[in-house]
């Protein structure tokens, strides 16, 4: 490196290759230079996310029917969106779908159902490939029994949705209830 040193040395060669430039014209020169490079980038991080947010509305869209039809009562379209061998978990153990769609439909015929179902700070996770998904959610209800009787619990439920013959369906649903004191 010639006498002057290292910073010195560049912008003697700068200035020859460009005729006298001041440092803090070319130091504004490399920030528009390096804040373009900003602009781009971030530009094209928000056409990215335009792109997954459409290619994700029909996930978006079966999980707000899903909870619609929890929340309706409407067995039919609810179960609908369960996988033959779904895994679901409540109420501190395993159960089988059959067994819990059988419970539902009595639960129904017998003038129970589901009074409130409010979902919140929903996030979702679509794992590579785009046909695996993650939800999870707090979730307010209340549910009358058969006798009439309310009972009003909060949770947090993470479902695992995969794209099923173009359809997304549930693959295991994890409820787990969240204590007054949490």
């Amino acid at each position: 490196m010639p006498e002057g040193g290292g910073r010195l040395y560049y912008y003697r060669t700068f200035n020859a290759f460009q005729g006298e430039v001041s440092m803090s014209e070319m130091r504004v020169e490399i920030m528009r230079k390096i804040l373009s490079c900003f602009v781009i980038i971030l530009i094209s991080f928000s056409a990215m996310a335009d792109h997954h947010g459409e290619e994700n509305a029909d996930l978006y869209a079966a999980i707000q029917a899903f909870d619609h039809a929890y929340a309706n009562n409407d067995v039919g379209i609810y179960f609908s969106f369960y996988a033959d061998d779904a895994m679901v978990y409540f109420g501190g153990a395993r159960q089988d779908i059959a067994a819990y769609h059988e419970m539902w439909t009595a639960l129904m015929a017998a003038g129970g159902g589901v009074e409130l179902n409010e979902m919140s700070e929903l996030k979702v996770q679509v794992m590579p490939g785009g046909d695996v998904a993650v939800a999870a959610s707090f979730i307010d209800n209340r549910t009358r029994s058969a006798d009439g009787t309310t009972s009003t619990s909060r949770a947090y439920e993470s479902d695992v949705w995969q794209k099923i013959d173009g359809k997304w369906k549930i693959i295991s649903l994890h409820h787990s209830g969240i204590s007054a004191e949490e």
